[in-house]
């Protein structure tokens, strides 16, 4: 058996608040919104951002990529 989901307080608002600024949805957010919906004690408020941010990605206002980070990369 898996051990239980828990996130970290504020999680929801700072994954909100980084892909609003970078227009981008990477593999460690996608995780973090998996988390979040299967942990069952999230709030309307937390929900209701999740719900944004997927819209926003069907809309295509979100870029989806492969990258773990955000961050540029360095050479």
């Amino acid at each position: 058996m898996f051990p239980p989901v828990r996130l970290l307080p504020g999680a929801i608002a700072e994954l909100f608040a980084q892909v609003s600024d970078t227009g981008v949805l990477t593999i460690a957010d996608r995780y973090g919104l998996m988390a979040a919906l299967l942990d069952d004690s999230i709030s309307d408020e937390e929900r209701y951002a999740i719900d944004r941010l997927l819209r926003a990605t069907r809309r295509g206002k979100l870029k989806v990529v492969n990258d773990l980070s955000a961050l540029p990369r360095a050479m």
